[in-house]
């Protein structure tokens, strides 16, 4: 694929309007040979002009205005059905189905099962069925354990798949991008600049929503399952199958599993927090899987 043609399609898969604000640019350069912020401000955001720039599709023409980089490469490409593709296809990574806005609203309603006891009475006695033969086998702390291994894994699993690592990188980039020619800017004195600068910091605070929203997406789905599993070992401690129990642990010493440590945490929920944490970085590792941008 042609040099301006992956730059084309990059942006595409970042966002697809920015193939709307590169069209209207190269119509204003087609018919007057260069083109100004001014010409096309009512038709895209500073952040967008910003970006095209960076992007090196829009050129500075020698102080005399901003010319399009190859424009014959750039019109073939905006009609390109691969780069039409890619921009529906960002447009589609970028938004929550319908599948994850449910997996919010079920993951919500299982947490009213921390304060209402039919709630947890009904996913305790569910799940016991699954999890009950592995209590009735192991100590509850190695049933923490396993527990926490398991939501470990497929919490990792989840973020390496649901989460778009290098959009989320690219939007770091981005503001790393115009923090430094902010600095630049202010370095020179350039007000026009600095003003077409914080326009864009404007502008990237939707990019920004669009990265937590990256961010958040799996969150809903490690939630919906883990909320049940969580209210199981709270159901089975209030059942008063593990009464009697107790766990020695680091820097707290021979503990029973209901009793407070950090507040109103208690033992069980400590425990499980710190094998979770251990497993988590052992899996992440072992699967060479990445769940923060670079």
């Amino acid at each position: 694929m042609p040099r301006t043609a992956e730059k084309v399609e990059s942006l595409a898969r970042e966002d697809g309007e920015l193939l709307d604000a590169l069209e209207a640019v190269l119509d204003v350069v087609e018919d007057e040979g260069t083109v100004e912020w001014s010409d096309v401000s009512d038709e895209m955001t500073s952040g967008q002009w910003g970006r095209l720039i960076e992007k090196g599709l829009l050129v500075d023409a020698d102080g005399s205005g901003f010319v399009v980089d190859d424009p014959d490469g750039v019109r073939d490409a905006l009609t390109d059905d691969e780069v039409s593709d890619a921009a529906a296809d960002g447009d589609e990574e970028s938004s929550w189905s319908s599948y994850d806005k449910l997996a919010g609203v079920g993951a919500l309603g299982m947490m009213a099962g921390y304060s209402l006891p039919s709630i947890r009475n009904a996913i305790g006695g569910t799940l016991d069925v699954l999890f009950g033969p592995l209590e009735a086998m192991l100590p509850f702390y190695v049933v923490v354990m396993v527990l926490a291994m398991l939501t470990g894994l497929y919490s990792t699993l989840l973020q390496a798949n649901l989460m778009d690592m290098d959009k989320m990188s690219e939007y770091q980039e981005q503001m790393k991008e115009i923090q430094e020619r902010r600095k630049e800017a202010k370095e020179r004195g350039d007000e026009e600049a600095l003003d077409r600068i914080q326009k864009e910091q404007m502008d990237a605070m939707g990019d920004q929503m669009g990265m937590f929203k990256e961010q958040i997406r799996p969150m809903v789905w490690i939630m919906l399952l883990t909320i049940p599993v969580f209210l199981w070992m709270y159901w089975l401690l209030g059942t008063g199958q593990i009464q009697g129990q107790r766990v020695v642990l680091p820097l707290v010493g021979d503990i029973s599993w209901q009793a407070g440590i950090l507040g109103p945490l208690q033992a069980w929920i400590v425990w499980y927090f710190l094998c979770s944490m251990g497993f988590t970085q052992i899996i992440r590792k072992s699967l060479n899987i990445q769940t923060t941008p670079t």
